[in-house]
């Protein structure tokens, strides 16, 4: 089944990415678009699910499909590790190898740098790192991480950049901006399916918005077919992050799609999208779910909790997710972080409760009701009223008052 829908993908006759605005917010910056790649069409705002070997935790390809996932992720640092290149481009690339119809992203591996940073050495050549698997000395390049995506074959590809942790303050994190400029430039040149996959930059810079204008100037010269906000979401403060995405997306092409890295949590989604961002990705939902804890509209529900081991209603009343129709809090209390079909159960809802959150904002946003909808959601997400001061600030700064 999946294979006959493989080969149903649409022809080469255009850019591997296409980009229309179909409906932008009065009030806010949020606006709805379609991304139209190789392997399906992507309507924006978007969260995409994170499968870093090519898998997403506890769940099947076919699950995935139908909660309407219409693109995930990949790793390159793991895939490029394991399978390894020559396995990808036997099999025909990772949607192939994983029976994936829809679209991927992959990024880049430059993330790993700051999460293995124990394990890499950072140069103007690349990063050199011990493999974890088994401990030999590898070379990750801007060419070699062309390279692996290449034979990934994901429709989007991220540059390697030069990642250094968002409270980095000093030289360092100016040099990382400049060196992501000069490894871009080393990324499109190694590029060799241009025609089929689309490598979008990463505005860099830290918390500091003279390093950001700069960076942003410099990667708007390249004319990519998208564009990438990173450097994130590593222990900033909430005000520092909000500020620096809100002043990101005004610095970024209106006609093409602006990906935040690493973004997941439901509220910081509401936000970001009245900021203007149209792509998220973060492993928060199938993660959280393997510690017993469900997504709900107010908030983690932890599963584990004794108050759950009597109580027969869904995880969430309203959900027409599979998990809530079928299974009761009480059922999952008394399987979380025992049985292993537990992660399954839990993740189904998860992934289910983001991919429904962005559609109900995309509906929301085409009807120009987009400000009433945050209104609601935060009332809904804090009914004691006590809506943290970052997130009034920010809707403020685009016009929605709390």
């Amino acid at each position: 089944m999946v294979a006959e829908d493989m080969e149903d993908t649409p022809q080469a006759d255009h850019p591997p990415l296409r980009y229309r605005v179909e409906a932008k917010c009065s009030t806010t910056k949020a606006r709805v678009g379609v991304m139209s790649l190789r392997h399906s069409d992507v309507d924006t705002p978007v969260f995409m699910p994170v499968g870093t070997q090519g898998t997403l935790k506890g769940l099947l390809p076919d699950q995935i499909l139908n909660l309407g996932c219409q693109i995930m992720l990949g790793n390159t640092y793991h895939l490029g590790m394991r399978p390894g290149t020559e396995v990808l481009k036997k099999v025909g690339g990772l949607h192939q190898f994983m029976g994936w119809p829809k679209a991927l992203l992959t990024d880049s591996g430059g993330f790993q740098m700051v999460s293995l940073l124990q394990l890499a050495e950072i140069t103007e050549e690349g990063v050199k790192f011990e493999s974890p698997y088994d401990k030999s000395q590898c070379m990750l390049t801007p060419e070699r991480s062309m390279e692996i995506q290449n034979a990934i074959g994901a429709d989007i590809m991220m540059q390697l950049d030069d990642v250094v942790k968002t409270t980095t303050t000093g030289p360092r994190v100016e040099e990382a901006m400049h060196r992501t400029i000069r490894w871009l430039d080393r990324s499109i040149s190694a590029h060799a399916r241009d025609d089929e996959q689309s490598i979008f930059p990463i505005v860099q810079g830290g918390l500091q918005p003279e390093l950001r204008k700069v960076c942003a100037a410099e990667l708007n010269k390249r004319n990519t077919r998208g564009y990438a906000v990173g450097g994130l979401s590593g222990g900033e403060s909430k005000d520092e992050f909000w500020r620096t995405v809100h002043l990101c997306t005004d610095l970024l092409p209106e006609n093409k799609p602006r990906y935040l890295m690493g973004v997941g949590f439901a509220a910081d989604l509401v936000v970001c999208v009245a900021l203007g961002i149209d792509m998220f990705d973060c492993v928060y939902p199938t993660r959280t779910a393997r510690f017993g804890c469900a997504l709900t509209r107010r908030g983690q529900m932890n599963l584990k909790q004794q108050s759950f081991k009597t109580d027969m209603g869904p995880i969430e009343e309203g959900c027409d997710c599979s998990t809530c129709k079928t299974y009761t809090r009480s059922y999952l209390h008394h399987i979380v972080t025992v049985e292993p079909v537990a992660c399954s159960i839990i993740s189904i809802h998860n992934v289910a409760f983001q991919l429904k959150l962005m559609n109900e904002m995309r509906e929301n946003i085409k009807a120009d009701t987009f400000p009433q909808f945050v209104q609601s959601y935060m009332k809904e997400r804090f009914p004691d009223g006590q809506v943290p001061q970052w997130i009034v600030d920010a809707l403020a700064a685009v016009n929605v008052q709390l």
